[in-house]
């Protein structure tokens, strides 16, 4: 499976760059809870989106929810339960 390689191929730091992001956070956001700046946190995200063949935050998220690598924030969650 091509897509798992690929997701084979992050850090643990990368993931946890992903998962913040997830949960909507900006880049200060993220370097703030990581305790790293924000060139570090964007130059995490120029690393994930080669490794992972995507162009902006907008495709990570939908390649991220799509395989697993990061869940729908709990609102999110909520919204959706209430629709069905």
């Amino acid at each position: 499976d091509p897509a798992a390689a690929k997701i084979a191929s992050l850090t643990s730091r990368e993931l946890e760059v992903i998962g913040a992001l997830a949960e909507g956070r900006r880049n200060k956001e993220i370097a703030e809870r990581l305790f790293i700046s924000e060139k570090t946190v964007r130059h995490y995200l120029t690393s994930i989106f080669n490794k992972l063949e995507v162009t902006d935050r907008l495709e990570l998220m939908i390649f991220a929810y799509q395989h697993g690598i990061a869940a729908l924030p709990t609102r999110l969650q909520e919204d959706q339960t209430n629709v069905r």
